[in-house]
């Protein structure tokens, strides 16, 4: 592979793994970098340190760059930023539409990519910016939290061990009231329901069917609400994997909160209430051989493990889990998915392989942070 280059094209060195610790720029300072980020920092402490922030919002430059102790760049200053050679990976919380380019930028300047999903808005975004990192030998991983949660690892792991049998059912909701104006229902900057939460569902159906699917078919909704003028308000889903296994899902911006899930095999389900969620309490519910085992686990930070996971891969120069491919596979997706929608029919995707899932070794518990009150940022459901 290439050596890590900067923007200019000259060889750079990165220093902090001396320290053992990876410094970290958050690009972006919306209301989940605020909420969940920045706050993380403290539970990934051992191996990672908050070095930059960016953002073109002078209010968030005075009061957050304070409140951190760290420098604040413009987006227009963002190779200066990168140039800092305290500046080993970039956490990118910015809109959809912009996660392409602000990732191949780094990537070139030498950095780690972080990447808040959904990757990019299509495949060749997302392969421009796998090629990148590749070229410059950086990681790029996208940043799937549940992929190091307990209660989400904990149902991959029953299906993996037969619990309930074959998987045959993925069923799933997740709604809320958003609130708008908000980026989320912005169509340029690449909003939309199944943008946004539907990769959650997307994601959750194969890791647990552990495969690939071959066919998908939506409707969508855009009611009369005149929050959504842009996008749509609602959308389901039915997916076909191999060997006939279903998975289906209905998504709102318009509707009382839920976040759940049901898998349902042979001899089994399993369920997870507030499954996408990273706030509050998780239920793990699994009924098998006429009994039902049910717990609810307390509230966790979901970032800080990844933090600490990337940063240790990093580190010790390992492969990531989920990397640059496990987006581009929901990529596609919520695109056939669209294209279904729009033309009435459903799509067939091309056979994708995937050789890494996540796993039971990738569980890491911190406790709940506690974060400030936001800089001009509000939460999306306005709660």
């Amino acid at each position: 592979m290439a050596t890590p280059k900067q923007a200019g094209g000259q060889a750079r060195k990165r220093t902090s793994k001396s320290s053992r610790q990876i410094g970290y720029a958050v690009v972006g300072l919306g209301h989940f970098a605020q909420d969940a980020i920045l706050p993380a920092f403290k539970n990934a402490r051992k191996n990672s340190r908050l070095v930059a922030l960016v953002s073109g919002d002078p209010q968030k430059h005075r009061a957050l760059g304070k409140r951190h102790g760290v420098p604040v760049y413009t987006y227009d200053r963002y190779e200066e930023c990168l140039a800092l050679p305290e500046v080993d990976a970039v956490y990118i919380a910015l809109p959809n539409a912009q996660h392409a380019e602000y990732a191949v930028r780094a990537a070139r300047a030498g950095a780690h990519v972080l990447c808040e999903k959904p990757l990019a808005l299509d495949e060749n975004q997302c392969l421009e910016m796998i090629r990148a990192a590749e070229e410059s030998d950086v990681k790029l991983m996208t940043a799937y939290r549940l992929h190091f949660e307990s209660t989400n690892l904990a149902a991959m792991e029953a299906v993996r061990k037969g619990k309930i049998g074959e998987p045959r059912l993925f069923s799933s909701s997740f709604s809320f009231q958003i609130q708008g104006p908000n980026i989320r229902i912005d169509r340029e900057a690449g909003g939309g329901v199944a943008w946004d939460i539907g990769v959650y569902c997307i994601n959750a159906a194969r890791y647990l069917f552990r495969a690939e699917p071959e066919e998908v078919f939506a409707f969508k909704a855009r009611g009369k609400d005149e929050r959504f003028a842009e996008t749509e308000e609602g959308l389901s889903a039915v997916l076909r994997f191999p060997e006939d296994r279903l998975a289906s899902f209905n998504l709102s911006f318009g509707a009382a909160p839920t976040a759940t899930y049901q898998l349902v095999g042979t001899q089994g389900s399993i369920r997870l209430d507030n499954a996408y969620e990273y706030k509050g309490k998780m239920t793990f519910e699994l009924e098998a051989k006429g009994k039902k085992q049910k717990r609810t686990l307390p509230q966790r930070d979901q970032i800080g493990p990844e933090l600490s996971y990337f940063s240790d891969c990093i580190l010790k120069n390992q492969e990531v889990e989920p990397d640059g491919w496990e987006g581009l596979a929901d990529v596609r997706i919520v695109r056939a998915l669209y294209t279904s929608a729009e033309t009435g029919r459903p799509v067939r995707l091309e056979p994708f392989e995937k050789r890494r899932r996540p796993t039971a070794e990738q569980e890491q518990r911190r406790p709940p942070v506690e974060p400030p009150e936001p800089v001009n940022a509000t939460p999306p459901t306005g709660g």
